[in-house]
């Protein structure tokens, strides 16, 4: 058991029923403001719109341990219990992308709905390889090192300042958060980011699921592992992995298009 959290978030839009609500999950280094736009545009169209700081970032309490995408999916269960806003459409970018799968997975009563984008997990290949030289890379370096990383994650048409805010986000996440929410991303017991422990992970996801990729291989391996007709996946090409960022409008459009299938 992981310790009681009392996440900082923000909440826009109606609270009365019969509003949909939707959870909008950060990523890995990152926090909730980068969802600024995406909650006013929910919220304009009638969305109760949740936007939670996960532990260890912004301005979330910060545990000596467990900063994990688990704990991180608890943490939220209890968010959404307090506020009595189940089940919800719960969108995640990158780690959040994990974070709001386990959610789904371990929390099914909570989540009408999943959205991820440029999820971190079905890791292969050259990116296998680099793990355990990034984890001790983190270890010694924590957000420093991870900086490099945000640096080459934008396309060359992404918003002026939107690189340099990612890596001063970065930066400003503890040292030790970093490092431990990479290793339960990929190295810890039970970390799901490795593909072959993906495809048995996203199995369990019962609740309809959109996932949006930047690669179009990444793509068509997790169209393999959908399970039931209304889950999709989308390929979004030419843009880096901050895609809601380069693309705020389109992201807005995509959520609320899905939410009101779901809702129908």
């Amino acid at each position: 058991m992981t310790e009681d959290m009392d996440l900082f978030h923000t909440i826009l839009g109606p609270g009365t029923p019969p509003t949909v609500s939707v959870l909008l999950v950060h990523g890995w280094g990152g926090d909730g403001r980068e969802w600024s736009p995406h909650a006013d545009g929910l919220a304009a169209a009638g969305h109760r719109v949740i936007v939670p700081d996960l532990r260890g970032h912004g301005r979330s309490p910060v545990p000596d341990k467990d900063n994990t995408p688990t704990a991180m999916a608890d943490d939220l269960a209890a968010l959404i219990g307090r506020l009595g806003a189940g089940p919800v459409v719960a969108v995640g970018h990158s780690m959040g992308g994990q974070v709001v799968n386990f959610l789904a997975v371990h929390h099914p009563d909570l989540v009408r709905s999943v959205v991820a984008l440029d999820p971190a997990h079905g890791a292969h290949g050259a990116e296998l390889l680099d793990i355990p030289h990034r984890l001790i890379a983190y270890q010694d370096n924590g957000a420093r090192a991870a900086v490099e990383l945000v640096e080459g994650a934008f396309a060359p048409t992404a918003p002026p300042g939107l690189r340099t805010a990612h890596i001063r986000t970065m930066l400003g996440t503890p040292d030790h958060v970093i490092a431990q929410a990479y290793a339960g991303m990929y190295t810890d017991p039970g970390a799901v980011g490795i593909r072959p422990s993906s495809e048995a992970y996203l199995r369990r996801r019962l609740r309809p699921a959109l996932t949006v990729w930047t690669s179009a291989e990444a793509a068509d391996w997790e169209r393999s592992t959908l399970r039931g007709p209304e889950s999709r996946v989308d390929h979004w090409a030419g843009t880096g992995h901050y895609l809601h960022e380069e693309h705020p409008g389109r992201t807005v459009r995509l959520i609320k298009e899905w939410t009101a299938r779901r809702a129908a």
